[in-house]
């Protein structure tokens, strides 16, 4: 008799925790924003830089990983509250910051993420000249801590495009770039498979010294 009572009382706790389970509710706020310098979003790697988002004032601290897109956007769904949106050491292709942003959650709310790359990209262009592309841009040092690594152009078949997702790509390292107060040149002779389609699409890239991520432009779809 008493297993029995044990066993009805097992099977109880068990519904009880069932039905806790199910009747969870998701979060309902979202943060939205995006990774800016001088007002104007920061262009990124695909799912390569990301922000951890802190909840003060709890036991258990556990960090909301928070990634950003590569157009420098970002979103997570939480709870409302009081929150510390902070940085990844070295995660970044900008001046490492110590800072973390306090934000007040309640409803969907937007908070800018100011950062200070050490290099940026301007007056970018990329066009069609033949089943070659070639683009022209500036570059722009913003601090002098790191040195130039390389500048790159890279195609692809998609929007998603980067360093690492692409066709083709041509890198030119700093030691051939002879000023940066002139527009800097990159062409590529596109392969066979991509001069072969109706479109491209194409991005502009910069390599700080020491640091994993890079900076880029936005992408832009080239007819060809």
């Amino acid at each position: 008799m008493k297993v029995l009572y044990r066993s009805i009382w097992l099977l109880f706790f068990i519904a009880l925790w069932s039905c806790e389970k199910d009747n969870y509710t998701p979060p309902a706020s979202t943060l939205t924003g995006s990774v800016v310098f001088n007002n104007q979003p920061v262009g990124l790697r695909s799912n390569g830089v990301q922000l951890e988002l802190w909840q003060p004032g709890f036991p258990l601290r556990t960090k909301i990983p928070v990634h950003v897109d590569q157009d420098g956007s970002f979103s997570a769904s939480v709870f409302d509250g009081n929150y510390r949106l902070s940085f990844v050491g070295g995660n970044g292709p900008w001046v490492v910051s110590r800072d973390s942003i306090v934000v007040n959650v309640n409803g969907n709310t937007t908070v800018d993420v100011p950062v200070k790359p050490y290099y940026v990209i301007s007056n970018e262009a990329v066009t069609n000249e033949a089943g070659k592309l070639a683009s022209t841009f500036n570059l722009g040092k913003i601090d002098d801590s790191r040195a130039l690594q390389f500048v790159g152009l890279y195609i692809g078949t998609t929007a998603v495009l980067d360093n690492i997702n692409n066709r083709q790509k041509v890198e030119i390292q700093a030691a051939n770039i002879t000023s940066l107060t002139a527009p800097v040149k990159i062409d590529a002779t596109l392969s066979a498979a991509l001069a072969s389609r109706e479109y491209v699409f194409a991005r502009i890239g910069v390599k700080t010294s020491g640091v994993n991520e890079m900076i880029f432009s936005p992408v832009v779809k080239v007819e060809l």
